[in-house]
């Protein structure tokens, strides 16, 4: 069996912190861990269910949509309300998810059990928002998107708040979005609509665009024969999942089978594989990204120009395109582009720098309210980067030695972690 094909299905400090003997964790394997992430038997221990409640709102009431493939044309989100007066926090999704993605779930039933009120959020990254809620429907700039994502938490809590009592507001998000979470904070700063208490960054990238290159590598440099034989390796993938599905039928592709499989393989595991399937799950979503943008601003970068997409019209051959091409693509053809003709002398170098933690680090320095959550590990991060969030959080920052990449997020002494912090 080949574990790593159901990774594809399931994926896409100076305080004192545990030592890599007294921290449990059970992958030392930043590429295993990001893939598998937690075991059930390490997770905190959770309610089955939340009382969570799909919600849906209209942020730009004169928006058109000229394709029926966009069919949502409301923003969802969802909120878990508590009985009782209690702090609100506003969670945000990693890049490419949605509200309602695993990571998100996991978040909103740790802290609604803890006894928040939540509401989570889709990534600016993700097609609904884009389409709904976006402003310029160009995503990726931390600014523009963070702005963006004010605008709805205002609007969702212009709807909710005669049913909810607030006594205070957190904010808080994964990957991308924990560094959006800071922006926001930051925004909130001047707007002082919500006047955020507490924020907690998980697993921020430094810099957008190095963490997006190093993702995109992944894929690219371990393809056998590269990146000319990408239908290849992305065919072996599907044929691999549907054999393992056909063996059990009652398979459940979880954190626990997979864990069962990587114990049968006594570790023996092809990391080169796994990088290339960690690769194609962020180039999945990616892809995703740059074709709704292409579509809804009718850009021609995929769909050629003023060509209305229907429901019945077969978007593969889009799909195959936009599967190949890398946030470097996106980033120079249609990105660059788009902002430097808002405003004079934008360059590529600039706008990397407006995608990037160092561009407010002054404000993450002074802000003793904002603290980050980080591994050591984390592969999205370049070489020293992890030292950014030692030297601009100091005493703020928690760094666990293992997890990878949101690996650790599950785990039961991470999660204790966050909800403390919160708390106290």
């Amino acid at each position: 069996m080949k574990w790593y094909v159901i990774a594809l299905f399931t994926f896409i400090s100076t305080t004192i912190v545990p030592s890599a003997s007294a921290y449990d964790y059970p992958f030392d394997n930043a590429l295993e861990a990001t893939v598998i992430g937690t075991p059930q038997k390490f997770k905190a221990e959770l309610p089955k269910k939340t009382n969570r409640k799909d919600q849906r709102i209209t942020i730009f009431p004169d928006r058109k949509f000229t394709t029926d493939v966009i069919v949502k044309r409301q923003l969802h989100y969802s909120v878990v309300k508590q009985k009782k007066a209690a702090p609100l926090i506003f969670s945000i999704a990693g890049t490419g998810a949605g509200h309602n993605s695993g990571k998100m779930k996991f978040l909103e039933s740790a802290f609604s059990h803890a006894g928040f009120h939540v509401v989570s959020l889709s990534s600016p990254t993700y097609s609904n928002f884009i389409a709904t809620a976006s402003s310029t429907q160009v995503p990726g700039h931390l600014i523009h998107d963070s702005e963006d994502l004010y605008r709805v938490m205002e609007t969702i809590y212009e709807q909710i708040k005669d049913s909810i009592d607030v006594t205070e507001f957190y904010i808080t998000g994964y990957s991308l979005g924990g560094a959006q979470a800071a922006f926001v904070a930051k925004l909130d700063e001047e707007k002082q609509s919500f006047n955020f208490k507490k924020v907690l960054m998980i697993n921020p990238p430094v810099n957008l665009f190095n963490s997006v290159t190093i993702l995109d590598k992944m894929l690219e440099d371990n393809i056998p024969g590269g990146m000319d034989h990408f239908n290849d390796f992305f065919n072996e993938l599907m044929s691999d999942f549907s054999n393992l599905y056909v063996e059990d039928e009652t398979i459940k592709f979880d954190s626990d089978f997979l864990y069962r499989i990587y114990q049968a393989q006594n570790g023996k595991t092809n990391l080169s594989r796994i990088s290339a399937t960690i690769g194609l799950s962020f180039r999945l979503s990616s892809s995703s990204m740059i074709f709704t943008s292409d579509v809804v601003t009718n850009s021609g970068y995929i769909v050629p120009k003023n060509h209305v997409l229907r429901k019945t019209e077969s978007t593969t051959d889009y799909f195959k395109v936009a599967n190949r091409l890398g946030f470097n693509d996106y980033f120079y053809d249609l990105f660059l582009p788009y902002y430097s003709g808002l405003k004079d002398g934008v360059t590529d170098d600039s706008l990397m720098h407006d995608t990037s933690l160092n561009s407010i680090v002054n404000y993450l320095r002074a802000s003793d309210k904002i603290a980050v959550v980080h591994n050591e590990d984390d592969i999205i991060l370049a070489p020293g980067e992890i030292d950014f969030f030692r030297d601009t959080f100091k005493s703020r920052a928690h760094i666990y030695p293992t997890g990878g990449h949101c690996g650790n997020l599950a785990y039961k002494e991470n999660v204790d972690y966050m909800i403390n912090y919160f708390k106290n």
